[in-house]
């Protein structure tokens, strides 16, 4: 939680984690739109023996949830419900060791962001939030 007592300098390097993380989840989830196209993803979720509508699920996730994130609405909640997701996408890639260069992508990128999640559902929005009433 934000107290008075939170210096400036922690303020803003959690509102830049935030905003990091906003940015990557809604990049990931417009990447899956525009580039894979949705088609594409559901084909891709669908050959991995996921139900295609969970192709769906995941874009409107990381395309809603990185914009909530970028304007700071319900950090802690959002960074929390974003976890499955990220954990689901490790559980893709765990067979392909750990480097994500790896053929099939590792598991240490999805691991990593699921961890700054985590730890940005402890710290909260910091600065530079659209209302402290939905931060």
């Amino acid at each position: 939680m934000t107290t008075a007592n939170t210096s400036p300098l922690t303020l803003h390097a959690t509102a830049l984690l935030r905003i990091s993380l906003g940015v990557m989840a809604l990049a990931h989830g417009l990447l899956k739109v525009f580039v894979f196209t949705l088609p594409g993803t559901v084909s891709y979720f669908e050959s991995l023996g996921l139900p295609g509508v969970l192709a769906y699920l995941t874009i409107a996730a990381e395309v809603g949830g990185g914009l909530a994130l970028l304007l700071g609405i319900y950090t802690r909640w959002v960074s929390l419900a974003l976890v499955p997701v990220l954990l689901g996408a490790a559980s893709v890639h765990l067979g392909n060791g750990w480097l994500f260069s790896n053929p099939g992508g590792g598991w240490e990128f999805p691991i990593f962001w699921t961890i700054a999640l985590v730890v940005q559902a402890g710290l909260g929005g910091g600065s530079a939030v659209v209302s402290r009433k939905f931060a």
